[in-house]
């Protein structure tokens, strides 16, 4: 993101300019929350006075280097998913930006993981996404294409530009070299469970997923949509519940043991298995287990995804955290996780 780049004055000049409804609104009379997103500026834009559309979510998509899917390939995801009902509606896409329908509700917290209610809506929203036919995709996997378009990001930051950090990041980043490494790439294609690979979200963190005031579960966020196993959508919904933030003592936070449990991947599976095509009457016990269990051989290769993730953001960051350790802690939660499975890395 260019350091220029004043959010508040260039988001609310875009959106005045493309929605007729919003032209002559001021700063003071919208508000603004903080901008977020791993791999594309995003923020949402609220008028405090009447206006139509009353809210949207703004997307900035020029200089997205970190997205798995291009533009084209991007926008085509996004439209399928809104024509199925699946994404939020589209009020004006271009080379630049995206306006998405904001609905009125909320972002999920970490605590709403622990709720079954919640959980079932969202394995039924899940299975919508993988039921709807897909647009035309790569014809690789995720965690391929994963590897092929952060891989050179990641040996840039670690090896060209490590200067740029302080003493003990340039420690951490000696540790996270092998990331971007072939070996490492085979060792995350080894741990995906076997079956055939589907249209899968890719990036279903609680952030990416919206309750509305009306208690239904809409997903959000959708650049990394692609063929993986259908396993990792469970697995990645639990990815960030792990990290604690607002620490007293530097790097302030910290990728803690899990809360979630067994308990809590099987609420979201039986709902998931429940709302196809044979309903409850056809779920089998032995499914269920088959799904849980990948779902928990996958939750590892969130922090693999999320480590990589970080580095391109160490030299160009979005939020106010230190990438390198953020990075350094996931990357050796992977590996752990790995060696435990399979032996010495």
């Amino acid at each position: 993101m260019n350091s220029s780049f004043n959010p508040q004055t260039e988001v609310l000049a875009e959106c005045r300019a493309l929605l007729p409804g919003w032209e002559g609104l001021t700063e003071d009379q919208v508000h603004f929350e903080p901008p977020k997103g791993f791999s594309s500026f995003t923020m949402v834009v609220r008028p405090r006075v009447p206006v139509d559309p009353p809210g949207v979510l703004y997307r900035r998509l020029a200089g997205k280097d970190n997205a798995i899917l291009d533009g084209p390939a991007e926008r085509a995801v996004f439209l399928a998913l809104g024509a199925g009902g699946v994404a939020p509606r589209c009020l004006h896409v271009d080379e630049r930006t995206r306006l998405e329908e904001l609905y009125s509700g909320r972002t999920l917290q970490r605590g709403d993981l622990t709720d079954p209610d919640v959980l079932a809506r969202i394995g039924v929203q899940l299975r919508r996404f993988h039921d709807l036919p897909p647009p035309p995709l790569p014809g690789r996997s995720f965690f391929e294409l994963l590897h092929d378009k952060w891989g050179p990001q990641a040996r840039s930051v670690l090896e060209e530009q490590r200067g740029r950090f302080p003493t003990h990041e340039r420690r951490m980043c000696d540790e996270l070299a092998p990331i971007h490494h072939p070996e490492t790439r085979a060792r995350v294609l080894k741990c995906l469970p076997d079956g055939p690979l589907g249209f899968c979200h890719n990036d279903t963190y609680h952030g990416n997923i919206f309750l509305t005031d009306a208690g239904d579960v809409r997903l959000l966020d959708f650049e990394f949509s692609c063929l993986n196993h259908r396993a990792f959508d469970f697995s990645n919904l639990f990815a960030e519940t792990v990290t604690r933030h607002g620490l007293p003592d530097p790097p302030h936070f910290a990728i803690a043991a899990p809360e979630y449990t067994r308990a809590h991947v099987r609420a979201v599976v039986e709902a998931y298995l429940a709302a196809g095509p044979d309903g409850p009457d056809g779920v089998r016990h032995d499914e269920v287990d088959l799904l849980v269990e990948q779902t928990l051989s996958m939750i590892p290769l969130s922090d693999y995804m999320y480590a990589m993730a970080a580095l391109p953001l160490a030299v160009e960051p979005i939020q106010s955290i230190r990438f390198i350790p953020y990075a350094h802690q996931r990357f050796a939660r992977f590996r752990a996780a790995w060696e435990a499975r399979f032996g010495a890395w």
